[in-house]
């Protein structure tokens, strides 16, 4: 919470008194080459993810020492 009171106070500086969000941001041809490798990888992680928990689940026994 202390955190977000303090990002809160100082909106938009990033550094006080000196850079706002807008002056430090990234070119907006950037942003959306960025926005497009995030929106391809992004699903494949997801897939990968949801694939691999299907493949193994289930698999693991409980550990005993018999």
């Amino acid at each position: 919470m202390a955190s977000l009171g303090l990002a809160y106070s100082l909106f938009p500086y990033i550094v006080i008194d000196r850079l706002t969000i807008w002056e430090v941001a990234a070119a907006t041809e950037s942003l959306q080459i960025i926005f497009y490798g995030v929106a391809v990888t992004l699903p494949a992680i997801i897939g990968y993810t949801i694939f691999i928990y299907k493949i193994f689940h289930g698999k693991a026994r409980e550990l005993s020492y018999e």
